[in-house]
């Protein structure tokens, strides 16, 4: 028996070791030429290369000069409508110019500077990888001789999942907002899958752990187990398709235990991706291929004002910067020794000279004290 199974072994590695990229299917895209002509998501300058699969295609993107992140934009030339970027490889790792994406017979994808430097790998050299597909959903798959996926970007989320994306327990867990426009590098504000399900979390640089800033418990329902995966679904209501339903699901073991049912467009929405943006909000975006211009329209946001269902702009933790007060969504106030002044952009706390205890200052306002703090 031993023999036998030692034979088995053998015979798997062998197999596996024999399977290889065909020449013909190799390829090697080099980050150079001119920039597309069209409008992008952050204003960035990009140059398409050509793994395609309507509406998406991979490029490679700027938004500060010579820093480069390969990415999957979704959209359409002739919508005239803006690219969005639905999936990044290599976010705070940039490239510049020069660099390539190489696709090589041992099945690893790497992207590499020009002087060699790797940036990101999909570390699938040599484990039976025979062929590289980009699917229609935007799903990059890395695929054996059955078809059977061996990498996948649906399982490396950054800020944005696409409808039949997830996160998983074990796995990517959560999304993580990016710095700002033109700085592609975690932000402030994370979305992370727990065990009774989704929680918004902010860090500055100055607080030691992320703070909580909004639960979904309460708009969850049946939710009595701890939860493995956190899905993007969008489904039709009918037979003949009149309207859909956007759904986050809560999973255990592939079972639906719970969710959240934020929207249900009157037209085909399976072009949908959820976003934690940079100001740490919650939006849906969904993209229509069947219009001229216009394609994009945002479905869903969490803190809004005009939703009396879900939440206020208030729960922002920078909707009025780092101290300003907010009321109905609006910023009304920024406190000072003097009172409550009118708030502007300038609105922050005072500089303390020190650590030490004659440094702090509290302003009494309608019965409650604020501390002055350093910075939160």
């Amino acid at each position: 028996m031993p023999s036998l199974v030692c034979l088995f072994l053998f015979s798997l590695f062998v197999c596996i070791a024999q399977a290889q990229v065909p020449a013909n299917q190799t390829f090697k895209f080099v980050n150079e030429g001119e920039f597309g002509p069209y409008i992008v998501e952050y204003d960035g300058d990009y140059r398409m290369l050509d793994l395609f699969a309507s509406p998406h295609q991979l490029a490679f993107y700027n938004t500060t000069p010579n820093a480069f992140t390969l990415a999957l934009r979704m959209g359409l030339r002739r919508s005239e409508s803006l690219f969005r970027w639905v999936w990044e490889a290599n976010r705070g790792n940039p490239v510049g110019e020069n660099a390539t994406l190489t696709f090589g017979q041992d099945g690893n994808l790497v992207l590499a500077d020009a002087d060699g430097r790797v940036a990101w790998q999909t570390n699938t050299a040599n484990k039976g990888v025979v062929g590289l597909r980009l699917l229609s959903t935007g799903n990059m798959v890395l695929h054996n001789s059955k078809g059977d996926f061996v990498w996948e970007s649906f399982d490396y989320p950054t800020d944005t999942l696409l409808v039949g994306q997830s996160l998983k327990a074990g796995k990517v867990s959560k999304l993580v907002s990016r710095a700002s426009d033109t700085e592609n590098k975690d932000g402030a504000y994370s979305l992370v899958m727990e065990p009774k399900g989704l929680v918004l979390y902010y860090q500055s640089k100055n607080t030691p752990k992320p703070l909580l800033y909004y639960r979904f418990t309460e708009r969850n329902f049946n939710v009595k187990r701890p939860i493995d995966q956190v899905i993007l679904q969008c489904e039709p209501t009918t037979d003949e398709g009149y309207a859909y339903e956007i759904t986050v699901r809560y999973l255990l073991n592939n079972s639906q235990v719970g969710g959240i049912l934020p929207v249900r467009p009157k037209y085909n929405s399976t072009l949908t991706f959820l976003r934690l943006g940079i100001d740490g909000n919650i939006r849906l975006y969904t993209y229509s291929d069947k219009v001229d211009w216009g394609a994009w329209e945002t479905t869903f946001t969490l803190f809004d004002s005009d939703n009396y269902w879900w939440e206020g702009e208030c729960q922002l933790p920078e909707k009025c910067r780092g101290f300003g007060l907010c009321e109905d969504s609006q910023c009304v106030a920024c406190p000072s020794s003097k009172g409550l002044l009118g708030w502007s952009k300038t609105c922050e706390p005072q500089k303390l000279p020190s650590c030490d205890a004659k440094s702090f200052h509290y302003y009494k306002l309608d019965g409650g004290f604020i501390k002055v703090l350093d910075s939160l």
